[in-house]
């Protein structure tokens, strides 16, 4: 077999694999264009008859249809939440790796390994004790319940991504800002931050795609229209007998629209990040 073949093989190869990963996204998307009636059709109907906007001006009560679901709450929410969190997670993760990877201090070993370790526990073995302390403590079914556990899921990855980037840039740089007049913050925020601001931001939107992304929790701290966020949202889809899959597939677009917006946006910097973090001296 010649090395075009072999190339040709693996371009098929990698469509098909591209193709199944993708498939379902794609139907959710087109789904989000179609009546119920269509997307319920059995045999499939994979090739759509005809699309249109209508269960997005039902979703957000255009026109003639009601509204039913709160979406412009939940969106508000999701927002103000996932921004808000990933604010706090990013300026406390970047302040705990840079700690970690500039000084020294007693301890240091085991308290970046507590926080690793505490990345393991899955969020949702979480959900009985936080509904309990959050209850104690009048947190529950409010945003700032949300923002502080989904800050507190965010900072051990920001701060384990960030110290590696803070210890890749050379520590003489700050010394000789230092020696120039400088102040020790003026060192850091002229000189260090600017070169490890890739990895900064390849923190931040993983933050804030978990957070916005999060189900388990917010579902279980959450009750009204005053917290819901998107993903918990959609559960309002489903009744005791039917399910509106056209409105929760329009749903679910709005969700992915803004993800996807933002990391196009950053995508320089999070490849950059990514590739500059993977190399560890």
């Amino acid at each position: 077999m010649s090395r075009r073949q072999k190339d040709i093989l693996i371009w098929i190869g990698t469509f098909l694999v591209m193709l199944v990963i993708c498939m379902p996204g794609l139907w959710v998307v087109l789904s989000a264009f179609r009546p119920n009636g269509e997307i319920l059709t059995k045999p499939a109907v994979w090739i759509p008859r005809d699309l249109s906007w209508d269960n997005f001006r039902a979703i957000f009560g255009l026109g003639d249809a009601v509204v039913a679901i709160p979406v412009g709450s939940y969106f508000l929410n999701s927002l103000i939440i996932s921004v808000t969190s990933t604010v706090v997670a990013v300026v406390i993760g970047m302040s705990g790796g840079y700690a970690f990877a500039r000084y020294r201090f007693p301890g240091k070993g085991a308290a970046f390994l507590w926080l690793m370790l505490s990345r393991c526990v899955p969020g949702i073995a979480l959900s009985l004790p936080l509904f309990i302390m959050w209850s104690w403590t009048g947190l529950i079914d409010t945003k700032l319940g949300v923002i502080i556990v989904y800050t507190a899921i965010n900072v051990p990855f920001t701060v384990w991504l960030t110290e590696g980037f803070f210890r890749q840039v050379p520590r003489d740089l700050s010394e000789a800002a230092q020696i120039d007049g400088c102040t020790p913050w003026q060192a850091f925020w002229k000189v260090e931050f600017p070169l490890a601001k890739s990895g900064i931001a390849s923190a931040a939107i993983f933050a804030f795609l978990t957070s916005w992304n999060e189900y388990a929790l917010a579902s279980q701290l959450t009750r009204s229209t005053d917290s819901k966020t998107l993903p918990v949202g959609l559960m309002d889809f489903t009744a005791q007998f039917t399910i509106d899959w056209a409105g929760m597939s329009a749903m679910a677009v709005i969700i992915i629209i803004p993800a996807l917006v933002l990391t196009f946006l950053v995508q320089k910097h999070l490849i950059a990040g990514l590739t500059f973090g993977g190399v560890k001296g």
